[in-house]
Parts: structure tokens; sequence; C-alpha cells
């Protein structure tokens, strides 16, 4: 096995990295100044204009594999973008990792990066050119309406939200949370999963509709709070649903396929928040170190003290190891695809935000009272992050299908009751 970077992947790691470090990091107050001035959810001037750096340094758009697959139409519509491949991406996504607000500005935050590859996937030419192009140039942006709040949604089967067929129109009635991004008064256009049928195969139920968020019959109820946090100007909505009328052509790919779409939307999302994680342990650990040599308790310093030392130690042995899964993961999404590459899409799902939380949670203790104070950036990252393990199917699901995957390693061995 070879472990060296290609000169590609090292460039775009490189360069991001560089971009961070001269045009994000720097501006860190002058986020935290207008975020906290005026209304909650706005536009960030900051945010916009190192937007404009990016994009014109040829740094926008990383996160769409290049020659992906379309199953539905044409391919004439040009995507707009550096493409880079799962594991070329995973570098830099570490590195946006690093400070919370950095994927938006190579426009590569969900729930965006996610609903672009829906649309460039099974969009028509039509909803490519009214919701895609726009979305690739940043000028607005969406949301994705799948979860309810009165059912268990880690079972996409149980969604209630009812889309039902009037004439030439759908008619949409339900009510969805934790819908990652209406609070942005840029947002748009929502893709909304629902029932179009209650018969039939549990799993040809769903359809996803395209619902622009000005249609009459959609409210926004309430943004939600993350561990006290609102997440502005992003955040999460609940979103009422109420006789909301779309046309029969904002289907995407056809009636009943919905499951099959997020199937699709999910896998790379999945990876991609974890590549992420990584580059927040890393600030995490480095926050830790940094407090644990500058700290004096008890007559030394408190980096002295063995128990420190070993989870430091620990810290960075779990960073190494599950950035190495991340990026197997992203590599056989490259070379094989993202269905033989489910087992290590599930695995790094769940061991990325637990290795995570345990080294923030470790920086926090580092910190003392500081540690959960809005001083320091490890609380609000830990609050952030423990919703990972349930965002995009819960850890159960995902060890579920990989204990699943282990056991029917040994089927015949049950079959015959014997145990060797």
């Amino acid at each position: 096995m070879d472990f060296t970077l290609s000169e590609r992947e090292s460039y775009f790691r490189d360069r991001v990295k560089a971009f961070v470090d001269a045009e994000i990091r720097p501006r860190q107050a002058d986020y935290d100044a207008q975020a906290h001035e005026g209304e909650r959810w706005k536009v960030l001037p900051v945010i916009e204009e190192v937007k404009e750096k990016a994009k014109a340094a040829g740094l926008w758009n990383f996160f769409m594999p290049p020659h992906s697959g379309q199953r539905h139409v044409d391919d004439s519509f040009v995507f707009e973008g550096t493409q880079l491949t799962n594991l070329e991406y995973a570098l830099c996504a570490e590195e946006m990792g690093k400070v919370g607000w950095a994927s938006e500005c190579f426009n590569c935050s969900a729930p965006d990066t996610g609903n672009m590859e829906v649309f460039h996937r099974y969009g028509t030419r039509d909803q490519k050119e009214a919701w895609l192009g726009p979305l690739m140039r940043g000028e607005v942006r969406s949301a994705f309406l799948m979860t309810e709040p009165a059912v268990a949604s880690s079972d996409a089967t149980n969604i209630e939200t009812s889309m039902v067929r009037d004439g030439d129109d759908y008619v949409i009635n339900g009510t969805k949370w934790w819908s990652s991004g209406v609070g942005d008064p840029r947002c748009r256009i929502a893709i909304v999963m629902g029932k179009t049928s209650f018969e039939g195969s549990r799993h040809q139920q769903q359809s996803m509709i395209l619902v622009p968020m000005d249609t009459p019959g959609v409210t926004i109820k309430r943004m939600l709070s993350v561990y006290g946090y609102d997440h502005a100007p992003h955040g999460h909505g609940e979103v009422v649903l109420e006789n909301v009328r779309v046309p029969v052509e904002n289907v995407l790919l056809g009636e009943g396929r919905g499951f099959e779409i997020a199937q699709g939307r999910l896998g790379p999302g999945r990876i991609h928040h974890c590549m992420r994680t990584i580059g927040v342990a890393e600030t995490g650990i480095e926050a830790m170190a940094k407090r644990l040599l500058t700290r004096v308790a008890f007559g030394k310093r408190i980096a002295d003290f063995s128990v420190w030392e070993e989870r430091i130690a620990t810290a960075r042995i779990d960073i190494e190891m599950t950035r190495l899964l991340c990026l197997k993961a992203a590599d056989m999404m490259d070379r094989a695809g993202n269905k033989a590459a489910q087992m290590e899409i599930s695995m790094i799902k769940v061991a990325a935000p637990n290795m995570a939380l345990r080294i923030l949670d470790d920086a926090i203790q580092a910190h003392g009272g500081g540690g959960v104070s809005g001083d320091f950036t490890l609380a609000h990252d830990w609050a952030a992050l423990r919703t990972l393990r349930f965002a995009d199917g819960p850890d159960e699901v995902h060890n579920r299908a990989i204990a699943r995957a282990e056991f029917g390693k040994y089927g015949d061995l049950a079959a015959t009751g014997t145990t060797r």
C-alpha cells in the first residue's frame, strides 16, 4: 500500500489550507461580530467577501466528483466548479473543518452540497437551470426536508407527509423539522420527501418534490436550538406544509423514487461530515495541548501529569486511525462506487463523531471552567458534533448494518450448528 499523496491531492489540500490560513482564520473576529449584531438570521458580509476571493482563486464547488453519473436526463448542463475525487475532497474538507464557517466560503456546505448532487444526478434540464445553476454560483441557498417530529425518521418509510396528486399539481401536507438552512434569507428552494402512495412496497411509496420556499402554505414555525445554540445564521427549522400546491413537473426522477434518491444523496453527505469532523478533532487536540502546556497546577505544568499525557496520546492515535478509515472509504467510493463502499461509509460515520467528541470532551476538561464558556469554541463544537451521532442515520442503524454484514460471513456455520 502506498500512502503517499499524489501531486494533485497535495496541491489542492495545500491551496485550501493556505487560503483558510490567509483569508478565513484572520477574519474570525469579523465573523463573530457580524453574527451577533442585529438580526440572527441574515447574510454575513464577511462570508460573501471571502466567497468572492475563493471563487476567483478557483477554489469552488470541490465536492462533486468528476464524471458524476446522471441517471435522469441530458448531460449538456455544465457543472461549474473544480471537481475533485472523493479522496481529493476529503483532504480539503479536513482543512475546511478546522474553521466552522470555512466550508461555505468554498460553496461546499450542507445541505447545499447534497442538494446540488441531487439536482445534478436526477434533475431535468429545467430544474438544473432554475436551481442548480444559482446554487453552484452561490447566489441562493437550499434546504432538505426529510425528518419529521412525529415519527422515527431514521426509518424513512415512516415518513407521513402526504403528497396527493390533484390534476397537474401535488398538494403537500405535513410537518418537518431539523430542516437545515431554512433560517437563511437566501434559502429559496427545498427538496421535500414525502409519500405519494401509502400502499404497495414500503420503499416505493416515497417521492421527492421541489418546493420553492415562497410557495403559499410553507411556514417556518420556529428555529430549533442545539444544546442551547441556535446555529444562526444557518440553523435548523421546523417547517409546516399546509395545502402546499406545486406542479407535477417538480417531482424529482419520478413518483416512488424518493427512497432511491435519499440513499444516493446521503452516502456522500455522510462522508463529507466525517471529513470535516477530522478537522474539528485536530483543532480540539491543538487547543488541549496548548492549554496543558501553559497552565500550572500543584506546582507543575498540567501537561506533566501522566493522565494528560495518556489523553493526548490517545487523541493522536484516534485521529490517525480515523483519518485512514475515512480516506479508505473515500478511495473505495472513487474506485468501486458508493454502494461498494457502503460498509466503510457506515463505519466512518460511527467512528468519526465519537472520536471527535471524546477529544473535545477532554479538551473542555483541560480548559476547566473556560471550556464550557463561550470564550472558546470547544463547547459549541461539541454541541454541533453531537448531532452527527444521529444525523444522516443514527449510530444504531449504521452499527446494525455493520453487524449484519459481519454475521453474514458466518451464515453457513449457523446453519450447521458448528462454531469452528
